[in-house]
């Protein structure tokens, strides 16, 4: 039995085309990981991509196996955004490098303070030097899906 192929990080750039390409592969893992993000649609996910700053996807082979991304004003603010590893990939280090790789974009990296939000992760995010703040309060304004 041969080793199973390395696992490589890809940054993509502003347009990120590789991933644009594949939403059906986002669309998988997305729907296949996470509960926070399933049944998003691929001309949504086109739309995120597009919106976002940084972009980080992971590639075993030709398989989608992790993805995170960021939005940030390139100075002040950053938030990181549907960090997301398959299952039989975590506890592996690859959540901790794909969150390394998005800190160290520049939209990202260059912003005083770097925000995310966890339902169910909180431990992994804190041994990577997240801590809790309150000093702010998380608020929500929750709107019904448009049918446009």
């Amino acid at each position: 039995m041969s080793d199973p192929a390395p696992i490589r990080l890809i940054r993509h750039g502003r347009l990120a085309l590789r991933l644009r390409w594949r939403l059906g592969d986002l669309q998988a893992l997305l729907d296949h990981h996470s509960f926070w993000a399933r049944g998003r649609q691929r001309r949504q996910l086109a739309a995120m991509l597009r919106g976002s700053q940084a972009v980080v996807s992971a590639w075993q082979g030709q398989q989608l196996v992790g993805f995170g991304r960021a939005s940030s004003d390139g100075a002040f603010r950053a938030v990181l955004w549907d960090v997301v590893v398959a299952g039989e990939h975590q506890g592996q280090g690859l959540g901790r490098r794909l969150v390394a790789e998005l800190l160290a974009c520049p939209a990202v990296a260059k912003a005083e303070r770097v925000y995310l939000m966890t339902t169910n992760s909180p431990g992994f995010y804190c041994r990577l030097g997240f801590g809790a703040s309150h000093a702010q309060h998380l608020m929500v304004l929750h709107r019904q899906e448009s049918s446009g």
